[in-house]
């Protein structure tokens, strides 16, 4: 007849204890299992356990057992856990489990497991054991609540790691490992996991408890989602540690993408065979895949890791996916062989050394190289993985086409020899060849430049494409000089091996042109982007991708020179080529449609230059996603532009998302950080918040140091931008050892006629300006200014603010005659690169109307005055301290002609804003509290007026001697 079920009703044979499709339990308890003793009654809130705990609160109970929170009388007093058998539970098998899971615990020592105090027997018999209280939460549950991303959550599990390694080495198997049995507490602000509940631990090596531990035939022993195929047997006999390995590597596929390999509600709505079935025989899918496929959910889980959903799925896919494959192996012999050796994987996955899980082929161990010296080598890794899957992919295209066979078979070759070349190169990296030495990227990349010239003389088209490479690596690490060499050479090779007419020619006249432009070298720059321009039109025709990139170099050249007016016309027809010829989404594009926009920025055209960004932006997050190197540029523009619009809340938010990016896919310290929280700094320095500005200079110019050295024109850049920020901040003592180590460093990295040296002159210039040493000031403005108009030609904006400094210290100095020409071309200058309304134009407007009072002629300098107000107040809103510039002008002209009241609430809005914004003791508000003295005394309130020069006295000499 069989046994029906009384739950699902299904038929089982009457020998069988277990429902064999639910499991649910069919027959009483073996009757030769007796009772030990059955106490009247159960244990209770306030009751004394052998004269030693005192239970004060329930805390949980599971199926054999009540645990309580104790007071321990003595011989200590302490909080302790304290598990005693349930009333009427103590049959010889439950007591023989209870007995198994104390003396599992008793056995081990180890921080991350929960700790045996004691044990023994109540009164009437029932046992218990007193344990480590731990009031912690479930691994999951932490993790989820304070949002720990990939490298926290991985940085917890290795210590559960090293916890299952130690029991292992006790000779115990958990066999009930989960998320429930694993809480995290706080000790000394630091999470710490602990194990708890060995209630169903087995022996491996020795045996835990004198009494048997009874495990009935065909009793399911674990909790399915994390069970072994081995544990879903049933029989136990193929049980080892190896199924703690394999919940474990459930546990970790929960912790990083955030739900289990089997759906829990889908697994036990099955029958109890099919559970088995599942468990034992179908492969769960990689964690990025299940992530792929949760839907709506994916956003909530990849907000609970501190990232988004693309950049969660690039973390999990690869090395994630399969150390956790491999930990869930279900053959076991396939699986990691101790917790030891899953935990050894993972430090090699947060180390971004190869994981013994991952495939060794040669390009995945050099791309795991770089990624684990990504400072410097960050821009080898983007150009040489580049370059190899550019040669893979062409091989494969070409050996489709069966006339161009021979072609693809030289191209196969071509790229052999090249990725033998660069893994040689890179094996410096293993620890034998290194032989204990650090190897740099620079290092790396001088051995390789000397190689290729010595070992690939008889390669010159693989030579020229190594040394293409390997300059623009030099390049983008602002190695000017070395890339220049390279890039020569390239250049000189292709044109000898394949005429001076090659598509190729092409590539490294633009490549040179691009590095020439950047060195300050225009005219050269030119004249190499022009001919490369001209041949890509003559081989491919006016309308091909090749030139559109020609174009937008070319482009690029004339806005760095200033000639906006030739720069605008080429951007608009690389476009209009890319936008027929390439898809709607085209990362080129949207590179043409960005550059665009910082013309359109550089000119003045907020509005149009924000429309641009934005459509550049969109095509770069559809095609990209929201978290890649390729929209940071974007979006820091973003910022610079709404910064200068006003908007700097707004403009904060996108340099803080780049840094970001650039941390998620670069780390703490890359270049690429350092360029944007110099862009940040300098905002907030725009808001007059000093202190922030400092710190994050500081923190650039700590990481310029460690990647580029201390002779590096970048990091002469960050100590003058400190130089800087002391001069805003009235710090001259500071500011001017500062400039002059900045300029030194920079004029001897880049030569005494670079546009960047014009800077260094400039800034040193203001600092004397400050101190009212025009002296000196002046022949560093002539410097500057001549090295301006020879690199950037006559008619660049930065000229004509070179023209408006030096006017304005000749204008101090009352050498009208010689200054008022200088305006006068600055003017004209910037309303016709930068239109009338730009901000620069009120900077020459200020000063030259400052002439204008000198020489008397009022109505002109008030009109400018006016008009510079009217550009600020647009720009930088009503409370901006270059607001409070024009109204500290204004005033004196206002004073000058008599009209007392409205000066007096000009110069008190003025002071308002500077004391504001810059702070009460700086030399801003000491010049404007100078001049309304000078009002003061006019209207005959001497006293009030002593008051403004004594506190104006008291900045100026406290800032000059740095107190």
């Amino acid at each position: 007849m069989g046994i029906k079920c009384p739950k699902c009703q299904s038929n089982n044979p009457d020998t069988q204890q277990y429902c064999g499709e639910c499991g649910t339990q069919l027959k009483p308890v073996n009757t030769e299992t007796r009772t030990l003793h059955t106490p009247a009654k159960d244990s209770t809130i306030g009751e004394i356990v052998s004269e030693k705990y005192k239970l004060l609160e329930e805390l949980g109970s599971g199926g054999m057992a009540v645990v309580y929170k104790a007071e321990q009388l003595k011989p200590v007093k302490r909080s302790v856990a304290l598990k005693i058998i349930k009333l009427g539970m103590d049959t010889r098998q439950v007591v023989a489990r209870f007995e198994t899971e104390r003396q599992a615990l008793a056995i081990m020592d180890h921080p991350n497991i929960a700790k045996v105090f004691d044990g023994g027997s109540t009164e009437p018999g029932r046992p218990y054991f007193v344990m480590e209280l731990v009031r912690g939460v479930p691994i999951t549950e932490y993790c989820d609540k304070h949002k720990l991303t990939t490298r926290g959550r991985l940085e917890l599990y290795i210590q559960v790691c090293q916890a299952v390694q130690h029991a292992h080495q006790k000779g115990v198997i958990h066999r009930d490992l989960k998320p429930s049995n694993i809480l995290v507490v706080v000790q000394e602000d630091k999470p710490i996991p602990k194990i708890i509940d060995f209630g169903i631990a087995k022996a491996t090596e020795h045996s835990l408890t004198e009494k048997t531990l009874f495990t009935e035939q065909g009793q399911l022993i674990g909790t399915p989602e994390y069970m072994s195929p081995e544990q879903a047997e049933m029989s136990g006999l193929d049980v080892d540690t190896r199924t703690d390995i394999y919940s474990l590597g459930v546990m970790l596929y929960e912790l990083l993408v955030g739900v289990l390999p089997f759906d829990p509600e889908t697994l036990r709505k099955s029958g109890f065979g099919e559970i088995q079935r599942i468990i034992r025989e179908t492969d769960p899918p990689k964690a990025s895949t299940r992530l792929s496929n949760l839907g709506d959910t994916q956003t909530s889980i990849a907000e609970h890791r501190k990232t988004d959903v693309a950049s969660l799925h690039r973390e999990l896919k690869g090395d994630l996916d399969w150390i956790t494959m491999k930990a869930m192996e279900k053959d076991r012999t396939q699986r990691y062989a101790s917790a030891s050796e899953l935990e050894a994987d993972i430090e090699r996955y947060i180390r971004n050394q190869p994981v013994v899980a991952g495939p060794p082929s040669t390009i995945y161990r050099l791309k795991k190289y770089i990624r684990r010296h990504k400072v410097g080598v960050a821009a080898v890794a983007l150009v040489i993985i580049a370059m190899l899957i550019g040669i893979t992919g062409t091989t494969i295209g070409l050996l489709k086409a069966k006339k161009a066979e021979k072609m693809a078979v030289e191209e196969a070759e071509t790229a052999r020899q090249v990725s033998d070349f660069l893994v040689d190169l890179f094996e410096v990296s293993d620890p034998g060849e290194a032989k204990g030495n650090t190897i740099t990227a620079r290092e790396i990349l001088d051995q390789g430049a000397k190689k290729i010239e010595s070992e690939l003389a008889e390669q010159p088209l693989i030579q020229a494409r190594l040394m293409k490479t390997i300059g623009s690596v030099f390049y983008n690490l602002g190695l000017y000089e070395e890339a220049e060499l390279l890039l020569e050479r390239a250049l000189e090779v292709r044109k000898q091996v394949l005429g001076s007419e090659a598509p190729e020619v092409a590539d490294s006249l633009e490549a040179l042109g691009n590095l020439l432009n950047s060195s300050g070298k225009y005219k050269e720059s030119r004249q190499l982007h022009e001919r490369a321009l001209a041949l890509r039109e003559k081989i491919f025709g006016s309308e091909h991708p090749k030139v559109a990139s020609s174009l937008n170099n070319l482009a690029n050249h004339f806005q760095d020179v200033g000639e906006y007016e030739a720069s605008k016309p080429l951007y608009e027809r690389a476009i209009d080529i890319w936008d027929k010829t390439q898809a709607p989404d085209s990362t080129d594009l949207a590179m043409a449609m960005n550059n665009l926009g910082l013309l359109l920025y550089n000119t003045g055209n907020y509005e149009e230059a924000r429309r641009m960004y934005e459509q550049s932006l969109s095509i770069k997050e559809r095609v990209l996603g929201e978290v890649h190197p390729d929209i940071t540029d974007t979006l820091h523009n973003l910022g610079m532009l709404l910064s200068a619009m006003g908007e700097r809340e707004e403009a904060r938010k996108y340099h803080e998302r780049v840094i970001a990016i650039d941390e998620k896919l670069f780390g703490p310290e890359h270049p690429n950080i350092a360029s944007t929280l110099r862009s940040l700094g300098i905002l907030f320095a725009q808001d007059s918040k000093f202190e922030q500005a400092r710190s994050l200079f500081e923190r650039v110019l700590e990481i310029d140091r460690k990647n580029l050295g201390e002779n590096h024109a970048r990091v002469g850049s960050d100590i003058a931008n400190l130089g800087l920020l002391n001069c805003e901040m009235g710090n001259y003592a500071e500011a001017q050892p500062l400039l002059e180590k900045g300029a030194a460093i920079k004029e001897k990295a880049l030569g005494p006629d670079h546009p960047l040296v014009a800077n260094d002159k400039s800034n040193l210039a203001s600092l004397y300006v400050d101190l009212g040493d025009f002296e000196k000031a002046q022949p560093l403005l002539e410097r500057a200014l001549a090295i301006r108009e020879k690199a950037q030609g006559t008619e660049h904006p930065i000229v004509a603010l070179s023209l408006s400094e030096l006017g304005y210290v000749l204008t101090k100095m009352g050498k009208i005659e010689k200054a008022q020409p200088l305006f006068e071309r600055a003017i004209t200058i910037q309303e016709k690169a930068l239109g009338p309304n730009h901000s620069d134009v009120a900077i020459t407007l200020n000063n030259y109307a400052e002439l204008l009072c000198e020489t008397k002629n009022y109505e002109r300098a008030q009109s400018m005055y006016n008009r510079a107000l009217a550009i600020n107040e647009k720009t930088f809103g009503d409370d901006h301290p270059e607001v409070a510039v024009s109204l500290r002008g204004l005033s004196r002209l206002l004073c000058d002609r008599g009209d007392y009241e409205q000066a007096k609430s000009l110069f008190e809005r003025a002071l308002r804003i500077q004391e504001e914004k810059l702070g009460p003791e700086h030399p801003e508000v000491a010049e404007t509290l100078e001049a309304y003295a000078n009002l003061l005394h006019k209207i005959g309130r001497k006293e009030e007026a002593e008051e403004l020069e004594a506190r104006a006295k008291q900045i100026r000499v406290k800032k000059i001697e740095g107190t």
